[in-house]
């Protein structure tokens, strides 16, 4: 089956760090762009970060510039985001997605959510004290 499964999310103190990963299963993911998008109670889902297959080429979200760093493990068949100097307002689930291409898709900056083919099922992060 093929899937995409989130892990790691859970309660952090402001200021905290979190690591969540997402693992594919059912197919290799080396050959395709890997977005994270976040989606905050009441609030649309928005893109924080993707890494492109071809060249490794990353793109943050500029709320989470500086703070979160994603990356892939391919051996692995894993995309991580690392997530550091947390925020209240990064609580949210956070779902990672690929559409299937080789580069991420950005327009004017932003990461597009439509078209994204594939979905896991999210984790939570919670950033609190």
């Amino acid at each position: 089956q093929v899937q995409f499964v989130e892990s790691g999310g859970g309660l952090v103190q402001p200021g905290g760090s979190l690591r969540v990963s997402c693992a594919a299963s059912g197919f290799t993911l080396d050959g395709y762009a890997i977005t994270w998008f976040r989606q905050a109670p009441g609030k649309e889902r928005e893109g924080v970060s993707c890494i492109s297959s071809s060249d490794g080429t990353t793109y943050y979200a500029d709320s989470v510039k500086g703070r979160f760093t994603i990356a892939r493990d391919n051996a692995k068949n894993t995309v991580y985001l690392q997530m550091n100097s947390l925020k209240p307002e990064d609580t949210a689930v956070y779902y990672c997605a690929t559409d299937y291409h080789e580069v991420c898709t950005v327009l004017r900056g932003t990461l597009l959510l439509g078209g994204m083919d594939l979905w896991g099922e999210g984790t939570l992060v919670t950033v609190s004290s």
